[in-house]
């Protein structure tokens, strides 16, 4: 093999009731969900997933991410050539760290309900929040518009893309007048503003419990959304992972950062495509797919036996 390889874990916003079925095909990540889909724990936010029409609801959408991306990669992860690095966007970088054997994934998936848990409690605790993502603004306008209304950027996914996260009754304004201004608005079904000071007051209880996991050496960095450095060590990993709640994801860094490690190859694991789309845009020499993508596990693996050969 002389390729290098890049894991990318999605975050929130392609979930939808079939996510879980291609992983199901494999045993060991079929046993996996059944043991998840009758935890007590998970069996609510999980079976709502697939059975209801509550799949973007914070306390719903965060797990059954997670739980879909460590089920593929269960299904995947001992016939595939070991990554060079995973990198995950939002609640993806917790399940980057159970890709890389940081965390146990069970525990992984059960940190995703407690990460949506305390990220409620914060709207809860104030005025409804909202996400907007934009683009194609003219050069230095961002800025002034995000602080006129009262958001703030809350993952960088180009030199003229952005999420921003602010207050719910602020949204409608910052969409028009971000299109007045020439540039492109679309409102999106999140009403959590994720990777904003928002969400400040869940940063210490978050990290609180990830001091608490028992964590164990990766098999290969994950990149921190925060800094788009690589993490090998599990305090920077508790830093890193309670502070990118309420700090903005460098997503467009973490791009580059797979080409400065020589990624050759990339596969987006759970539902969608955005992140492989993304990557494949902004570095077109990179070999970029989604597990969406495939009908199969032995089609996944036919694809990456040919780039990485």
């Amino acid at each position: 093999m002389t390729g290098r390889l890049v894991v990318l874990c999605p975050g929130q916003g392609a979930q939808h009731a079939a996510m879980f079925d291609m992983a199901r095909t494999d045993p060991a990540a079929s046993r996996l969900l059944d043991r998840w889909f009758d935890d007590p724990v998970l069996a609510e936010p999980l079976r709502a997933a697939v059975d209801g029409p509550a799949g973007f609801a914070n306390r719903v959408a965060q797990p059954s991410i997670v739980a879909a991306t460590l089920a593929m990669w269960t299904a995947l992860a001992e016939t595939i050539p070991q990554p060079a690095l995973v990198a995950g966007y939002s609640i993806g970088e917790l399940s980057a760290h159970a890709v890389a054997g940081t965390l146990d994934a069970t525990a992984t998936v059960k940190l995703a309900a407690e990460r949506a848990r305390l990220m409620d409690a914060c709207v809860a605790d104030g005025p409804p929040q909202a996400m907007v993502a934009l683009s194609a603004l003219p050069d230095g306008s961002a800025s002034a518009l995000l602080q006129r209304f009262g958001f703030y950027a809350a993952i960088v996914t180009g030199e003229d893309t952005l999420v921003a996260g602010g207050p719910a009754s602020e949204r409608d304004a910052l969409a028009a007048a971000a299109i007045a201004a020439g540039g492109r608005a679309t409102v999106l079904p999140v009403a959590v503003a994720s990777h904003t000071p928002l969400l400040a007051g869940a940063v210490a209880p978050f990290a609180a419990l990830l001091q608490e996991q028992p964590w164990q050496a990766p098999a290969f960095p994950v990149l921190a959304g925060i800094s788009a450095e690589p993490v090998w060590d599990a305090q920077r990993a508790i830093d890193t992972l309670s502070r990118q709640v309420a700090t903005p994801i460098r997503w467009h860094d973490c791009m580059d950062a797979c080409i400065e490690a020589g990624a050759t190859v990339a596969l987006e694991l759970g539902p969608g495509a955005a992140l492989s789309r993304m990557l494949q845009a902004r570095h077109p020499h990179i070999a970029c797919r989604a597990v969406t993508e495939f009908r199969s596990l032995d089609g996944i693996r036919a694809w990456l036996d040919r780039q990485l050969a």
